[in-house]
């Protein structure tokens, strides 16, 4: 018998060893294939990047899920109390599992069982497994390998992180609903506010969506949101985290839930925003941007921005309106449900405040019109504001617009323009009730407004609206510049001995090409004008002057400088390029003009001033200086602190002073002179046109801001006779500089030390009594002045052809004699 019961008592003692063994065996291979628990130490849940203006304004946020994320030092304690209490009471006593709490579960789950309910058991996971199954395992089913795995992991993880770190990890990842990942998303998104503005039944509230937040949506099951978020309240008093009176006032308060919580007031730059997110994405990837929860301060300046919204639409639609009406965008029947059809139409966002209208009714001196509703297609109409009229008046610039550019005979009558169910454009006009006829533009444009000392863009504008096309012109765009790139070919000049007095002649010039044919440029007034000083050739934009000049020279010097100043990266040196002939972008324009602006200095344009990461710390900054004594910790008389300026030196800052004063001269009495007339401040700047009237700009600055302008059609086609760059885009620039230097003192362009001012001749060159006639004081370098005897380069003297040396005499070259011949002419 004792024998047999031995026998029994080893057997089971050798079965309990084996299965104990095959338990073992199991735990270590499981634990083998674990997920590497230690990864949490580097963790960090997908946050969103926000993209700031210079001031702080917030411009854009790019996210795959809308997460911000918040320290766990920086989260309310009471915040902390609601979550513990709703979803693990015993979280700082215990060691990842809470036994009283499987316990609980385990009846609870015996009883549903027995009960034959289709019903989910009942779990009893901590705060610590919610980490350890969300964050590693990614999987919710329900199996015993499942939650084996989640224990070993639990286990791990409370013993190799801090109670704070797993609480970090759980309210910055947890979904809670309403597209919000984090407690700070969901108090933004739930209740318009930050953490710290949340009150006790709020941060409840919070606390109870863990379990379900579709099963306690405040807004479609509110009773069941408010009996959870009284549960929880209850569960903080009974833990002692609030007071008595604390938890009856907050069982009391309603949900307090926003149906449309405010989102950031984010200021419109899309074509800048734009840029930005495609170099971030150049600069760390997407998944950084889109993930990284990056801090970026922009160079925008939102004051500027809008200024050079309004002054390039309204510069755009003015051209377009000369080219008279082309229809309206759609028809309905005036007699149906218009509102509904109307708020069908979509319409660009970024428009305001032009709205869509459909016109109702022709009357003897206005048009009836409805309005396109401000809300969704589907939602209820307000008749009461969807009503007004447009004006005889407004509709008088809309004649039809007929071929070659001719225009319908004059408007006498609104039936000339509009008939009943026409879908127009419309804008506020002068009273509550009245709106004027827009049209969208075919044309397109672009403008760039940059901080000539650091290269910082200030404004971008890419284009009539993002909505419609996002097609950058600013940066994307490569346009030929016409004129606009003379400056370069000037400074090179400058830089080479030449000086602004120097004298060249203006008379018919053929240049031979490689190709063996020849190339006759033209000036824009399809005349000559004989020998002009290098001041009167650039005021007044001379093409055959400019090509004697580039000649007499070497095109290498000028693609040289070019290059150097970053119009171009590398260019071949070809006889036209002199006029404008190679495409460049608006923005690197812009950026070398800048540089005559600041005295010569390289600068780099950027739209990024500094990045930050998730912890604040500075990954990048575009600002290179550097200023050793700037961190002391107080004054002592001590000496200011130098700012070490590591800028290159483009060109020399007298040549950059000679072109600043000479493009003075262009603002002043030159091709830009529209600009002066309505203007009064220190500008500069430059016409551009190109063949047949296909391009128009203007590139100019004060002493402390530069603004580049370009305008003409996404596929390149003449904008009619009389377009040049004068017409169409200075008028922008004037308007823009106008009301940003409205109150801004008129600055001088700054002199550099030693510049010698003397009285000349502006049409000979030669130095002159001051106060004669054509007398004016011209910029000299130190140490040199007008010649003493006029030399009038390119008289007797004979043309190079595709000479690409960079040869600097200041004499005709031996070559051949220029070659009357007819052609088309070059760039104007």
């Amino acid at each position: 018998m004792f024998r047999l019961i031995g026998i029994a008592v080893a057997a089971g003692f050798a079965l309990l060893l084996g299965v104990a063994g095959f338990l073992a065996y199991t735990v270590i291979d499981i634990a083998d294939d674990l997920p590497d628990y230690a990864k949490l130490a580097e963790y960090e849940p997908p946050v969103m990047t926000r993209v700031h203006a210079g001031d702080g304004s917030l411009i854009a946020e790019y996210a795959d899920e809308k997460r911000l994320f918040v320290p766990v030092n920086a989260i309310p304690k009471r915040l902390v109390a609601a979550f513990v209490s709703a979803e693990d009471k015993t979280f700082f006593e215990h060691g990842g599992f809470s036994l009283p709490g499987i316990a609980r579960a385990a009846m609870t789950d015996i009883r549903i069982i027995l009960s034959g309910r289709h019903k989910p058991l009942v779990g009893a996971s901590t705060i610590t497994q919610q980490v350890a199954r969300n964050l590693l395992l990614l999987s919710n089913e329900q199996t015993a390998m499942r939650k084996l795995k989640e224990a070993l992991l639990t286990w791990r993880i409370e013993h190799a992180f801090s109670k704070e770190e797993i609480l970090e990890l759980y309210l910055n990842e947890i979904w809670l609903g309403l597209r919000s990942y984090g407690v700070a998303a969901a108090s933004l998104n739930y209740f318009g506010k930050s953490l710290d503005e949340l009150d006790l039944a709020q941060m409840a509230y919070l606390a109870a969506l863990p379990k379900g937040p579709h099963n306690y949506n405040p807004f479609t099951r509110e009773k069941r949101a408010i009996q959870r978020r009284n549960w929880v309240i209850g569960q903080m008093l009974e833990n002692g985290y609030v007071s008595e009176a604390e938890a009856a006032e907050a069982v009391g308060e309603p949900l307090g839930v926003v149906k449309h919580a405010p989102s950031p007031q984010v200021f419109s730059a899309a074509y800048f925003s734009e840029e930005v997110r495609r170099e971030l994405i150049d600069l760390y990837g997407r998944d950084k941007l889109y993930e990284g929860g990056l801090s970026v301060r922009t160079t925008l300046s939102p004051k500027l921005q809008a200024l050079a919204v309004r002054c390039l639409r309204q510069g755009l639609v003015d051209f377009d309106r000369k080219r008279g009406f082309r229809g309206p965008v759609e028809h309905l029947s005036p007699d149906g449900d218009w509102g509904r059809e109307l708020a069908a139409i979509d319409a660009p966002a970024d428009l305001k405040p032009w709205r869509l209208a459909i016109v109702l009714k022709i009357n003897k001196d206005s048009v009836s019109i409805g309005l396109r509703p401000k809300v969704r297609a589907g939602d209820p109409v307000n008749d009461k504001r969807d009503y007004g009229r447009i004006p005889l008046e407004s509709m008088r610039w809309a004649r039809k617009a007929l071929k070659d550019g001719k225009l319908g005979p004059e408007i006498t009558a609104p039936g000339d323009v509009l008939a009943a169910g026409d879908i127009v454009y419309v804008a506020p006009g002068d009273a509550l009730d009245q709106w004027r006829l827009m049209r969208m533009p075919e044309i397109q444009g672009a403008m760039v407004v940059m901080d000539p000392h650091t290269g910082r863009v200030l404004a971008l504008v890419g284009g009539f609206s993002y909505a419609m096309s996002q097609f950058d012109r600013a940066i994307q765009a490569k346009r030929q510049p016409g004129s606009a790139f003379k400056p370069v070919v000037y400074a090179a000049a400058l830089d080479s001995g030449y000086t602004p007095a120097s004298v060249v002649l203006d008379a018919p010039i053929s240049v031979k090409l490689k190709n063996g044919e020849d190339w006759i440029p033209r000036n824009y007034e399809r005349d000559f004008y004989g020998p002009s000083t290098l001041r009167r050739g650039i005021e007044l934009s001379r093409n055959v002057m400019t090509v004697r000049l580039a000649n007499d020279m070497g095109l290498g010097k000028i693609v040289d400088y070019a290059v150097k100043l970053g119009v171009y990266d590398q260019a071949p040196a070809f006889p036209s390029i002199v006029l404008g002939a190679r495409e460049t972008t608006l923005l690197r324009l812009t950026t070398a003009y800048a540089i005559f602006d600041n005295g010569g200095k390289r600068i780099d344009a950027t739209l990024i001033d500094r990045i930050q990461d998730r912890y604040g710390k500075t990954i990048y900054r575009h600002g290179k200086r550097e200023c050793p004594g700037c961190r002391a910790q107080s004054w002592n008389g001590q000496d200011e602190p130098e700012v070490i300026d590591r800028r290159e030196q483009a060109l020399s800052p007298y040549t950059a002073y000679q072109i600043t004063s000479m493009l003075e001269g262009v603002v002043r009495h030159g091709t830009g002179r529209i600009v002066g007339r309505l203007v009064s401040k220190p500008l500069a700047g430059k016409t551009g046109t190109t063949n047949d009237w296909k391009d128009a700009w203007f590139v100019g600055y004060s002493s402390d801001l530069a603004v580049g302008v370009y305008v003409g059609y996404d596929m390149p086609r003449s904008m009619g006779k009389k377009s040049p760059g004068s017409a169409v885009a200075a008028p922008i620039f004037a308007d823009f500089m106008k009301s940003a230097l409205e109150n801004a003192p008129a600055i001088p362009f700054r002199v550099p030390p030693g510049t010698r001012f003397i009285p000349i001749d502006s049409k000979t060159g030669q130095r002159a009594a001051y106060g004669g006639a054509n007398v004016i004081l011209e910029a000299f370098k130190p140490g040199s002045g007008p010649a003493h005897e006029t030399v009038v380069i390119g008289a007797g003297g004979r043309v190079a052809a595709d000479r690409g040396d960079t040869g600097q005499t200041a004499q005709p070259p031996a070559t051949r004699e220029p070659r009357l011949g007819t052609g088309t002419g070059g760039l104007y």
